[in-house]
C-alpha cells in the first residue's frame, strides 16, 4: 500500500510512531523504517500482532469499501476489507490492494467466507509499518 508518512513522535521504549495517509484512510502506527523515511511516500507492509476474534475484534462491515481509520478514544485502528481464509489457521484482509495477515484465535463462523467484508479493530500498539521498495 502506498502511504504518505508523517512524523508523530516517540514512545517511552524509543520506538517511533508515524501518522500515515493513504487512499483508504489514515492511522498512527509504529514505524519500522529509517528516520529518513519520514515525510515521504512509501509502499508499506502492515504487520498486526493481534489475533482475529469473531464477535470480539472482528465483525461484519457496515460499509463495502476498504478503510483504515483511527479510533482515537479507544487507541485502536480499524481495518475494513475483504476477508480471505488461508486454510492453515490464518486469514488475510485485503485493504486497498494490500493484504494484511492475521492469525485466528478460534475457527471462523460458517458465515465468514472468502470475500466477506469485515472490520477488524486492533490495539494500536500491535500494528507496525514496514517500508519496502518495488
Amino acid at each position: 500500500m502506498l502511504v504518505q508518512v508523517e512524523a508523530v513522535g516517540r514512545i517511552a521504549d524509543g520506538r517511533v510512531t508515524v501518522r500515515v495517509r493513504s487512499d483508504v484512510g489514515a492511522a498512527v502506527a509504529f514505524w519500522c523504517g529509517g528516520p529518513t523515511g519520514v515525510g515521504r511516500e512509501h509502499h508499506v507492509e502492515w504487520t498486526v500482532e493481534e489475533e482475529v476474534t469473531w464477535g470480539g475484534n472482528t465483525r461484519p462491515a457496515t460499509s463495502f469499501c476498504a478503510g483504515v481509520d483511527d479510533e482515537k478514544e479507544d487507541d485502536r485502528i480499524v481495518f475494513r476489507g475483504r476477508l480471505g481464509l488461508t486454510g492453515d489457521g490464518g486469514a488475510t484482509l485485503e485493504v486497498g490492494g494490500a493484504h494484511i495477515l492475521f492469525d485466528l484465535a478460534d475457527p471462523p463462523p460458517s458465515t465468514a467466507v472468502d470475500g466477506t467484508w469485515v472490520e477488524i479493530s486492533v490495539e494500536r500498539n500491535s500494528v507496525s509499518l514496514w517500508p519496502y521498495l518495488l
